[in-house]
C-alpha cells in the first residue's frame, strides 16, 4: 500500500498562527542586526540570518501540511520547535559574533525537532517519510556546517555560512518533488500569512523610529507614507498574485504540484520577505532622519527593498506563465509591465536619495507605488475580474 492520502483541504490551525508569532520576532531580529551594523557587512549578515530562518519555517509550513499539527505528540513537538525558535531569534543579533554558537544550536534543535514530526508524519503517509529521508542527509551537512561556523571568524564564517545554506536550500531539489502531498488551500494560506507577518515587521520599524523623535509634521509624514506603501506592497501580492498562484497550485497534482510548490512559496517567497526586511530597514532610518539625506546603505535598503520585491513577482509570474503554456490552454492571465517597470523605477531614486531629504525620496518611492497599483486597476480591468472570480 503506497499510503496517499485523501487530499483535504485544510486551514490554517491556531498553533500555526501561534508557532509564527515566535517568526515575528526573528524577523525584526533581523532588522535590528542589519540597523546596529549600517554596513554591506552587516547588511549581508542580516540576510544569511534571515535565509536560515525562513528555512527553518519552511521546513514547519511544509509539515503542517503533512500532518494534523493539533495532536497530542505534534502539538508538543510544534511548542518545542517555537522554544528553540525563540532561542534562535534572541540569538540573531549576535548570529556572527558572540552568539553564534547559540544561534547555531539552537537552529541545529529546530532543524531535529522538525525532522522528529516528519516521522510522526511518516506513520501514516510513508511517501512524505521517503521524501524526507532523501533530502535530510544533504540539509544536515548544511546545518553541520552553520555550527561548524559558530568557531570561524571574518570571511571564513561567512564562507561557511553561505557554502552551508547554498547546500540546505539545494537540498529540497532532490527527488522532484515525489512523494509530497499538497494541500492548496492551506499551503497558500500559510504563505500569505507570514507575508503578513513581514509586512507586520514594516509597521513595528515606523514605531521604533518613531520612538527615537519628536512627533512633527516630518516623522508623522513619513509614518503615513510608510503606511500608504506597506498597503501597496499588501495590494501588490493579495489582490491577484496570491489568487493566480493558488488557482493554478489547485490545476496541478503529485509531484508537478509539489515543485511548483517549492519554486513559488518556498524559494520566491524568501527575496520577497527579504525586500520587506529591507525596506522596513530603510523606512525606520528614514523618519528618524526626515530632513537629511540618507546614508548609502538605508538608501539602498529603502528602495532596493522595493524593487527586490516587485522584481519577485516578475520572477513568479514568468514561472506561473511558463508553467499554464506548458500544461493548458488558458490565458496566462494579467502578466503585465507594471512590477517590471516599478522596480526599475525604485532603484532608480537611489542617487536622488543620497542627495535630497528623506521624506521626500519616501514620496517619490510611494508615488512610484501607487502609481503601480492604478496602473493595474485601471490597464488589467478585465484580467483581473476574471482571475478573481475564478478561484477554486
Amino acid at each position: 500500500m503506497s499510503g496517499q492520502p485523501v487530499e483535504r483541504e485544510q486551514r490554517v490551525t491556531p498553533l500555526e498562527l501561534f508557532f509564527d508569532l515566535v517568526v515575528v520576532f526573528a524577523i525584526t531580529q533581523v532588522t535590528h542586526l542589519m540597523a546596529d551594523d549600517l554596513t554591506w557587512r552587516g547588511l549581508g549578515h542580516g540576510l544569511l540570518a534571515l535565509a536560515a530562518i525562513w528555512w527553518a519555517w519552511v521546513g514547519f509550513a511544509w509539515l503542517t501540511n503533512a500532518l494534523e499539527p493539533e495532536e497530542g505528540r505534534v502539538r508538543a513537538g510544534m511548542f518545542g520547535a517555537m522554544a528553540a525558535m525563540l532561542v534562535v531569534a534572541f540569538a540573531v543579533p549576535g548570529a556572527f559574533g558572540a552568539d553564534a554558537a547559540l544561534f547555531a544550536v539552537a537552529f541545529l534543535v529546530v532543524r531535529l525537532l522538525n525532522l522528529a514530526l516528519y516521522a510522526i508524519a511518516g506513520q501514516r503517509t510513508p511517501d512524505v517519510l521517503r521524501a524526507v529521508l532523501r533530502f535530510a542527509p544533504i540539509g544536515g551537512v548544511g546545518v553541520a556546517l552553520i555550527l561548524a561556523a559558530a568557531w570561524m571568524d571574518g570571511p571564513w564564517q561567512e564562507a561557511a555560512w553561505i557554502v552551508a545554506l547554498a547546500v540546505i536550500y539545494g537540498s529540497a531539489l532532490i527527488g522532484r518533488g515525489q512523494g509530497w502531498h499538497i494541500s492548496p488551500a492551506h499551503f497558500t494560506e500559510r504563505y500569505g500569512l507570514i507575508v503578513i507577518v513581514a509586512l507586520g515587521e514594516s509597521i513595528i520599524a515606523i514605531g521604533v523610529g518613531a520612538s527615537d523623535v519628536r512627533l512633527t509634521f516630518g516623522p508623522v509624514s513619513a509614518a503615513i507614507l510608510g503606511i500608504v506603501v506597506i498597503g501597496a506592497l499588501w495590494w501588490a501580492y493579495f489582490d491577484v498574485m496570491a489568487v493566480l498562484a493558488h488557482r493554478t497550485l489547485s490545476q496541478t497534482s503529485g509531484a508537478t504540484r509539489a515543485r511548483l510548490a517549492r519554486d513559488l512559496y518556498s524559494y520566491l517567497h524568501l527575496p520577497m520577505i527579504a525586500g520587506i526586511v529591507l525596506f522596513a530597514l530603510g523606512l525606520e532610518e528614514t523618519i528618524r532622519h526626515v530632513d537629511e539625506p540618507l546614508a548609502t546603505i538605508p538608501a539602498v535598503a529603502l528602495c532596493g527593498g522595493l524593487s527586490l520585491y516587485f522584481l519577485t513577482h516578475v520572477t513568479q509570474r514568468i514561472r506561473l506563465v511558463r508553467f499554464i503554456r506548458r500544461t493548458t490552454t488558458d490565458r496566462p492571465g494579467y502578466i503585465g509591465p507594471g512590477r517590471l517597470a516599478a522596480g526599475v523605477a525604485v532603484l532608480a531614486v537611489i542617487p536622488a536619495a543620497l542627495e535630497i531629504p528623506a521624506l521626500a525620496s519616501l514620496v517619490l518611492v510611494s508615488a512610484i507605488c501607487c502609481a503601480l497599483i492604478a496602473w493595474d486597476v485601471i490597464h488589467y480591468r478585465e484580467h483581473r475580474i476574471e482571475i478573481r472570480q475564478a478561484r477554486p
